[in-house]
C-alpha cells in the first residue's frame, strides 16, 4: 500500500521536472510561429493568407477568465481537439505532437492532463509567454 502511494505521488510530482520552456520555445519556433508569429501575437507570415487569422497565443489565459486553458491548449496541439482553421487536426507540420499520452500535466482543477514530452514542453513555453494583468 504504501509502495502505491509513493509511486502515485512520484506521478503526480513528475510534471514539474519534465517540462522544459527553452525546449517549448524552439519547437514553437520551428513549428508554430510562422502562422502564430515570433512573439506568439497571432502575426506570423502566413497570417494574411489563413481564412481565419491564427490566435494571440499570449491572451489565452486572459482570454479564459485569468486561467491557462491547459487541457484545451494541449488537445487542440496534439490533434485530439481537431480545430476547423487547420483545415485538420492543428498538427498539419505531422505527427510531431501526436504520439503517446505518457507525461502527466496538472491541470488547473489538480487533475493530471497526458500528453506527449513535445506537447509538454511547447505548452509549458505558451504558459510562460501569457500576459501578465
Amino acid at each position: 500500500m504504501r509502495l502505491v502511494l509513493a509511486l502515485s505521488l512520484a506521478v503526480l510530482a513528475a510534471p514539474t521536472l519534465a517540462q522544459d520552456a527553452d525546449i517549448g520555445r524552439s519547437h514553437y519556433h520551428t513549428h508554430c510561429a510562422t502562422c502564430h508569429g515570433l512573439e506568439g501575437r497571432g502575426d506570423g507570415p502566413m497570417a494574411g493568407v489563413l481564412m481565419i487569422k491564427p490566435v494571440n497565443l499570449t491572451e489565452l489565459a486572459a482570454q479564459n477568465g485569468g486561467t491557462f486553458p491547459l487541457e484545451r491548449v494541449i488537445k487542440r496541439i496534439d490533434g485530439r481537439d481537431p480545430l476547423v482553421s487547420h483545415g485538420s487536426p492543428m498538427p498539419v507540420y505531422g505527427d510531431f505532437f501526436e504520439g503517446s499520452y505518457d507525461v502527466p500535466m496538472k491541470a488547473p482543477s489538480g487533475q493530471p492532463v497526458l500528453a506527449s514530452q513535445p506537447v509538454v514542453d511547447l505548452v509549458t513555453y505558451l504558459r510562460e509567454i501569457q500576459r501578465q494583468e
